[in-house]
Order: structure tokens, then C-alpha cells, then sequence
């Protein structure tokens, strides 16, 4: 889902490029965000570079599947990501959106 800013303005500014770059790379973006998102790359520099930085980082790491870590590192992801969603919800609550 996008974020709430992309769909209540036109033009995508660079925290939110940062946000959709996966997006970008997976092809899961609409064709309107897409475009947005191609016309933010077209006039920055800045996220044009980020964007190929993360190009390289996934040709030059592969995939790397659940399988391929040993099961402490796993548990060590999960609680991390439980971790930032957690506190996710919490920023959610305390701005008041939640």
C-alpha cells in the first residue's frame, strides 16, 4: 500500500522515492505512481544515485532466502522486525493517525 502522502500529492518527494524504490524494482507500482516516481528520478540526482546503489547491492548480493540463515540469524530478523513494527504503531499512535 502506499504511502499516505504519495496518494494525496502529484509529485514524489525524495523520503518517499527512498520508500517506493522496492516497489520500483518489483514492478508493483500503478502506472501513475510509476510515472511520478520516474519523473521525481528524472530531476534528482540524488535518488537517481540510490537507486543505482541499490541495483548493484542486489546484482552483487543475489537472493538470499529464509534457508540460506542459520536459524539464530532468522530469529534475530524476526525480532527485529517485530521490533520496528512495533514501534511503527507506536510513532502511529502518539502523531495521532492511529
Amino acid at each position: 500500500m502506499l504511502p499516505k502522502l504519495l496518494r494525496t500529492r502529484r509529485e514524489v518527494v525524495c523520503q518517499q522515492a527512498v520508500e517506493l524504490v522496492t516497489d520500483y524494482l518489483e514492478g508493483a507500482l500503478s502506472r501513475a505512481d510509476r510515472r511520478r516516481f520516474e519523473k521525481h528520478l528524472a530531476g534528482c540526482p540524488h535518488c537517481t544515485e540510490y537507486l543505482a546503489q541499490m541495483r548493484a547491492t542486489i546484482e552483487l548480493t543475489g537472493t538470499v532466502t529464509a534457508e540460506d540463515l542459520p536459524g539464530p540469524v532468522q530469529d534475530e530478523f524476526i525480532d527485529l522486525y517485530r521490533r520496528w513494527r512495533a514501534d511503527q504503531a507506536g510513532e502511529t499512535q502518539d502523531d495521532g493517525r492511529g
